[in-house]
C-alpha cells in the first residue's frame, strides 16, 4: 500500500457511511482478556498469554468491524468468509467501495461507538498521515517482513501490493504499451482513473506511474499531473470512478489501476469483454498497502486475531489467490509454503519497478493536494 490508498469509487457521503456503520451491532467489551493483560493494550498474541487465549478473547468478542474491502479486492470476500469459517467471528463489512481517507473520517467519526472501524487496510499517504490512530502490534510473522515495510514501532505493516496497470477493452481500443499512447484519438472519451488521488490509493499510484511514463520520476510526480491535464485536454480523461459494472457496460474502455484489479477482470468478465491488461516497461510502479489496529477498535482482541489471519500463510495464500503479491512473499517461498500455482499465474512485469519512498509520498501526496483539482478537477 505500498503507495496505495482506495478501493474504488466512494458512494456514501460521510453521514451516509456514519449510518451505515453504526448499525452494527455495540462491542463487547475486551477488558479482561483470559490471558495475562487487555487486548486493547496488547502489542503481540504473547501479552495476553498466547494465540489460544487470543482467540477465546476474540470469540468472546464474537464480532469484527472492517471497512472498505470490496469482495473483489484482493480476494478479500474469500478471506473474510475463510476468518469466520475458522473462528466463529461475525465480520461486519461497511461501505466496501469506499477510499482510505474515508475510513479514516469513519474511525473519527465513529469514535466510542460499536460500528468504528476496528481495523484499517490503507494507502500508505493515508496512513502516515494518521499513525496517531493506529494501536502498535506484531503479528506472530512479524520476522518474516522486510524491516522497510513496516514500522519499527508495529504501528502498521505493508500487506500485499502489486503493480500499477492498464486494462483496456481490446475490441474498443487499440492496444497501449506505454503511458503517452493514451494521449492518442483512438482513446476519445475512454480512459478512467480508479479514484482521485488525493484519497485514493489505486489512483495515486496511477499518477506516479503516469509521471515515469511522461518524463517524471519519483521525485518529481508534477509530471503525472500534466499528464492527466494533457488526457483531458484531448477529451480523453474520462471523469467516471470504474467499476466492474461500468468495464462490462462499455462505459470505462480504460482504466488505469492495480494489475491484480484488472487482471480480476479479465477473469470474471471473460467471454463478455475482451478485457486485457499491460504494465508499460518504461513506467512500472509497484505499492504495497498498509495494515493497522484501530487505536479506538470496539473489538480489540478480534482486531489483533484478524492480524494475526491475515500474515499467516493461509492469509497470504488467500490474498495471492486474488493476484496480489504478498508481503511474506520470499519468506514462504524459502519455506515451501507458498500456493505456487497461483504465484506461477502472476502477470509478468519486465522493467525497473519503483516503489515510491515514505518522503517520496509525502512529497507528492503535497503536490498532489495542491494541484491536482485546478489541473484536472
Amino acid at each position: 500500500m505500498r503507495t496505495w490508498i482506495a478501493r474504488g469509487p466512494v458512494l456514501l457521503t460521510v453521514a451516509g457511511l456514519a449510518l451505515a456503520i453504526a448499525a452494527c451491532a455495540p462491542p463487547t467489551k475486551s477488558s479482561d482478556s483470559g490471558g495475562s493483560g487487555s487486548a486493547a493494550s496488547a502489542t503481540s498474541a504473547a501479552d495476553l498469554g498466547g494465540m489460544d487465549k487470543l482467540v477465546a478473547a476474540a470469540k468472546k468478542e464474537g464480532q469484527l468491524n472492517v471497512i472498505a474491502l470490496p469482495p473483489d479486492w484482493a480476494n478479500y470476500g474469500n478471506i473474510i468468509k475463510a476468518f469466520t469459517d475458522k473462528y466463529g467471528i461475525k465480520v461486519n463489512s461497511a461501505q466496501p467501495d469506499a477510499a482510505s481517507q474515508d475510513e479514516i473520517n469513519a474511525a473519527n467519526q465513529l469514535k466510542g461507538q460499536g460500528g468504528a472501524p476496528d481495523v484499517f487496510d490503507l494507502g500508505t499517504a493515508v496512513a502516515l498521515k494518521n499513525t496517531s490512530l493506529f494501536a502498535p502490534y506484531q503479528v506472530s510473522t512479524w520476522g518474516d517482513v522486510p524491516d522497510d515495510l513496516k514500522d519499527a514501532n508495529g504501528d502498521w505493516i505493508n500487506d500485499y501490493g502489486g503493480y500499477m496497470s492498464i486494462g483496456y477493452d481490446a475490441s474498443k481500443v487499440p492496444a497501449p504499451t506505454k503511458v503517452t499512447d493514451l494521449l492518442g484519438s483512438g482513446y476519445k472519451g475512454k480512459v478512467a482513473l480508479n479514484g482521485d488521488p488525493t484519497q485514493a490509493g489505486a489512483a495515486f499510484s496511477g499518477v506516479a506511474m503516469a509521471a515515469l511514463g511522461n518524463g517524471g520520476s519519483a521525485d518529481d510526480i508534477s509530471k503525472g499531473v500534466d499528464f492527466f491535464s494533457q488526457l483531458k485536454k484531448a477529451g480523453n480523461f474520462l471523469p467516471v470512478d470504474p467499476t466492474p459494472a461500468t468495464i462490462e457496460s462499455g462505459q470505462t474502455p480504460v482504466v488505469i489501476d492495480w494489475d491484480y484489479l484488472n487482471v480480476a477482470q479479465s477473469k470474471s468478465l471473460q467471454g463478455k469483454v475482451n478485457w486485457k491488461v499491460v504494465v508499460p516497461q518504461n513506467a512500472v510502479v509497484g505499492s504495497y498497502y498498509v495494515q493497522a489496529i484501530s487505536k479506538g477498535a470496539p473489538h480489540p482482541a478480534a482486531a489483533r486475531l484478524w492480524e494475526e489471519f491475515l500474515y499467516s500463510d493461509q492469509g497470504q495464500n488467500l490474498w495471492l489467490a486474488g493476484g496480489a503479491r504478498p508481503v511474506r512473499e520470499d519468506a514462504m517461498q524459502k519455506a515451501g509454503s507458498i500456493d505456487q500455482a497461483a504465484f506461477s499465474a502472476l502477470p509478468p512485469v519486465t522493467g525497473d519497478p519503483v516503489f515510491l519512498t515514505q518522503d517520496q509520498t509525502a512529497k507528492a501526496t503535497t503536490y498532489l493536494t495542491s494541484n491536482w483539482a485546478k489541473a484536472v478537477g
